[in-house]
């Protein structure tokens, strides 16, 4: 009977060491692949890396005020530009195409906000300094809520936009004759 109970022993303690040995692997196998993802990160950064000046952004430039919204491009694509500022967008209504590429080029002016685009892939965040870009195609008309989703301070939770998806051919009905647009008052 002892012998049984020595043998019992015996195997619980290989069992267990055996264990530890992949929690162990498991454990350095994780940490490996963060070290090289991080290196990996750090020695291959974005292809393209905008910066932009947040304290002039109204002033002049690429995002002057008078350049926010959608503007079609030569190639019938749509550009969207977008300032993020506590605690709204703006525009605070971007109106883009059916079934047409649209890229939105946006940053913010104070903090860190978070620009998504529910029922979609748009997810990114502004960041004062940067230029964030998103490509997407909106499949069918309709309206996308876009919150903030980046706590910004107090205000966070009403800083609130919307997508207006309309047809191309409502689009360029409402393009004439201007060089952006936008669905906000």
């Amino acid at each position: 009977m002892a012998d049984t109970h020595k043998h019992g022993q015996d195997i619980a303690v290989r069992t267990e060491r055996n264990w530890a040995f992949v929690a162990i692997l498991i454990i350095v196998g994780l940490a490996g692949m963060a070290a090289f993802a991080g290196i990996h990160q750090a020695t291959m950064p974005q292809a393209v890396v905008e910066t932009i000046d947040p304290t002039r952004l109204h002033l002049g430039g690429e995002f002057v005020e008078a350049n926010l919204g959608s503007a079609v491009e030569a190639d019938g694509s749509v550009t969207v530009r977008a300032i993020g500022q506590q605690y709204s967008f703006t525009p605070a209504c971007i109106l883009v195409p059916a079934q047409t590429p649209v890229t939105i080029r946006a940053t913010s002016a104070d903090v860190v906000h978070g620009l998504l685009v529910q029922g979609t892939n748009i997810n990114t965040m502004l960041v004062p300094g940067y230029v964030s870009v998103q490509s997407a195609t909106f499949k069918a008309p309709g309206e996308h809520l876009m919150p903030c989703q980046e706590f910004c301070s107090v205000g966070h939770e009403g800083m609130w936009g919307k997508v207006k998806v309309v047809s191309k051919d409502e689009f360029l009905s409402a393009m004439s004759n201007k060089k952006r647009v936008s669905c906000a008052p």
